[in-house]
């Protein structure tokens, strides 16, 4: 088996008794580390901190597996102000739980002729995050959509969640934040349920900046 001495260095290939010897003169224990190597690799160490320390790293480990996560958040270019207060809200708590937030804009028939109006809301959308977290490029076009991606901020350079303990009312609730690593399309083509609230495409509302095109026909 080959050895790693109790200072962490490499001490060679030895026989088992030898490197358990080896062990004993120093007061520890011969733990395997690699059973599956060729040859199996095994540590001359404390068995008791060695197993501390193994705990303490996956603990670690499991603190950060937010950061891997990225939640979904749907836009519209005419979106309401007040559903666009509350996914707000909703990706400040996840940007506070460390994960990513994704941001999709899609534009529908003649909004496609003012995709600067898209390219701003989701622009303001990012300005609200800037306390928690930080985009990784500008805002890009695909076809009938914008995306851009936020990226939290480290701990402690961000600000407090002010939405710590706190839920939405549940009639409030977007329904379309998804993780990405679960998300697909639904085999049946359905799309996302909109959250209560929002408004349809033909009704219109005072911040609607399509609101005029009608009226120019």
């Amino acid at each position: 088996m080959r050895v790693i001495g109790i200072d962490g260095q490499q001490v060679g290939v030895l026989p088992t008794q030898d490197a358990i010897a080896l062990a004993r003169r120093h007061g520890v224990d011969l733990v395997e580390v690699a059973a599956k190597a060729s040859p199996p690799v095994c540590r001359i160490v404390d068995y008791g901190k060695y197993c501390y320390e193994l705990s303490k790293k996956q603990k670690e480990a499991k603190k950060h597996q937010h950061t891997n996560k990225t939640k979904e958040i749907q836009l519209r270019p005419g979106i309401d102000p007040h559903d666009f207060k509350i996914k707000a809200a909703h990706a400040i708590q996840f940007l506070c739980e460390d994960m990513k937030v994704k941001i999709i804009l899609r534009y529908r028939g003649r909004e496609l002729a003012h995709k600067e109006i898209g390219y701003q809301r989701v622009q303001d959308f990012i300005g609200k995050l800037d306390d928690w977290g930080t985009p990784d490029a500008d805002p890009k076009f695909a076809g009938r959509a914008l995306s851009a991606m936020v990226s939290p901020k480290p701990r402690n350079q961000r600000a407090e969640n002010p939405y710590a303990g706190r839920e939405l009312p549940p009639d409030e609730l977007p329904d379309d934040h998804h993780d990405d690593d679960d998300h697909q399309d639904e085999p049946n083509g359905q799309n996302p349920v909109k959250i209560k609230g929002e408004k349809d495409d033909g009704q219109k509302f005072s911040n609607n900046p399509f609101s005029d095109l009608d009226k120019k026909k």
